[in-house]
């Protein structure tokens, strides 16, 4: 890995710990907020690229988790840590695995009884699927992120802590209302986070290649 991806890796890691604290607006049904983090993770890699824009959301995580679960980090904030990874590399790139991923989760899920007996719920996942098709408009592009992380989290959480087949289904309709949420948030951080970053680049503040997102 080059210096200058070590650097970025290291600036971004600030940020988005940064980021981890502002809290943006609550869950629905929830005691657990978005916060702006949630909106900056998934332009990193767009601008350092997969695999250091995934290392870098993987250690502003982990270290936010330390700092704040210290010993007693559970099994739910271990699995925290990982549906975001994902939507980071499906923004940042058009690739095979922005349908493998989904189509996974949606078998995960329905294999678990629970998660069979409301199948409807896996359903969402399809979007995301969709979505790759139209990967070059940022709006569709950042739901299919956001969905993304929603069915790697909900394949995940069906087979860690089951639930019922009514909980399932009863959050259908806050799950719309999240995602279009989460979507335009990270919508507008990458629309910012580029102007900034194209700023940047022409001021040679920064390289030029990073001012670019993979996927343009």
């Amino acid at each position: 890995m080059k210096k200058n991806h070590l650097i970025f890796i290291s600036v971004f890691t600030l940020l988005g710990i940064i980021a981890l604290q502002i809290p943006f607006t609550r869950l629905l049904g929830s005691g657990t907020n978005f916060t702006l983090f949630d909106f900056f993770a998934p332009s990193a890699a767009a601008f350092i690229g997969t695999v250091p824009g995934v290392i870098a959301v993987f250690l502003m995580q982990l270290i936010n988790l330390l700092i704040h679960g210290g010993k007693a980090i559970d099994l739910a904030g271990f699995i925290r840590l990982f549906p975001t990874l994902f939507a980071v590399a499906y923004f940042a790139k058009k690739r095979t695995s922005n349908i493998l991923i989904p189509v996974i989760a949606i078998i995960g899920f329905n294999l678990n009884p629970i998660g069979r007996s409301a199948w409807q719920y896996s359903m969402f996942w399809l979007i995301p699927i969709a979505a790759h098709f139209f990967h070059k408009n940022l709006f569709i592009r950042s739901l299919g992120a956001t969905f993304t992380a929603h069915a790697v989290g909900g394949v995940l959480w069906v087979w860690a802590f089951g639930l019922s087949r009514g909980i399932w289904l009863a959050l259908i309709p806050q799950v719309i209302m999240e995602r279009i949420v989460m979507a335009a948030g990270i919508m507008a951080s990458y629309v910012i986070l580029s102007k900034v970053m194209d700023w940047a680049a022409s001021r040679k503040i920064i390289p030029a290649i990073f001012s670019l997102s993979e996927s343009r």
